[in-house]
């Protein structure tokens, strides 16, 4: 696998900027995907949505928008986006320069939605203390998860990505004590060990990714997110279906079996959607498969 977007595989930065675009109900084809084409992806990640895709009358074989759900309560929103980018660094001012050259890039084809900004807290955990993303893929395997193996050249090395931002009400969190915590996630914090006698409910046995048939490996690379006293976590996960992901969200939302995972008594999503991350072709955006419609 060599035409993959390579910053999908790089370590979870320091800092990462988490980039929503709508469209421009008035762009024509021809010119939007001009602009994709001239996007420097290094140290970038780019995700087409549904709305970019439906506008221009493409179809990508595998991508469909996330489905909003509501089960025992818990809502899984979906708000899809014609565009995400993801601009990983380790200076804040180098990524503020970036995401500016990129809005202006796009503009006026593609608006500007929205900013997150993600960090690594505590070598890689989540701001509640528990790591994450403990059992990602790593190797040949990691490149079997995150990425579609296809005799098609325009769609071999793209790969399925969804990202959602958590919302963290961490009054909620801390008033659990620290065992009740540990059994939320199935994990003690302090040495981030599964334990045996953690409840159905635990998100490890919720989601563990070898207990599904088949298996529901996701290569994730999620970061912290913060904005005044609001907080949570910007889940990103790549794979070469959306298989692995819906899989494991209808075990958390307890639709087979009733048991709710853990993390909803803390934590929900407050936005969600399904991107299409095209190959690469010379170090540029391969996107050849939404040419015929230009």
């Amino acid at each position: 696998m060599t035409h993959h977007q390579s910053t999908i595989l790089s370590p979870v930065p320091a800092q990462a900027c988490f980039l929503t675009f709508d469209l421009n109900p008035e762009a024509k084809p021809r010119d939007i995907i001009s602009r994709l084409g001239d996007i420097d992806i290094e140290n970038t990640i780019v995700g087409i949505g549904s709305p970019l895709l439906d506008s221009i009358s493409c179809t990508i074989a595998g991508m469909s928008p996330l489905t909003q759900r509501c089960h025992n309560n818990i809502t899984l929103v979906s708000t899809p986006r014609a565009l995400w980018c993801y601009l990983q660094g380790e200076d804040r001012g180098e990524l503020f320069h970036r995401l500016r050259r990129i809005i202006n890039q796009l503009a006026p084809h593609l608006v500007f939605h929205a900013c997150t900004d993600g960090f690594q807290y505590a070598e890689g955990r989540d701001l509640t203390g528990y790591e994450d993303g403990t059992e990602n893929p790593e190797g040949e395997k990691a490149l079997e998860t995150a990425f579609l193996s296809s005799s098609d050249p325009d769609l071999d090395g793209s790969s399925f990505v969804v990202v959602q931002k958590w919302l963290h009400d961490f009054n909620q969190f801390e008033a659990l004590s620290p065992a009740a915590q540990d059994d939320k996630i199935g994990r003690h914090r302090a040495d981030n060990q599964e334990f045996d006698q953690a409840p159905e409910s635990a998100h490890v046995k919720r989601t563990a990714q070898e207990s599904f048939d088949p298996e529901a490996y996701l290569l994730r690379r999620s970061l912290p997110w913060a904005e005044g006293p609001q907080s949570g976590l910007m889940f990103v996960a790549f794979a070469h279906s959306f298989y692995p992901f819906e899989t494991q969200i209808k075990r958390m939302l307890g639709e087979q079996d009733g048991i709710v995972d853990g993390l909803f008594q803390f934590t929900r999503p407050v936005d969600g959607a399904y991107y299409w991350c095209p190959p690469v072709r010379q170090g540029r955006l391969n996107l050849r498969a939404l040419s015929a419609i230009s």
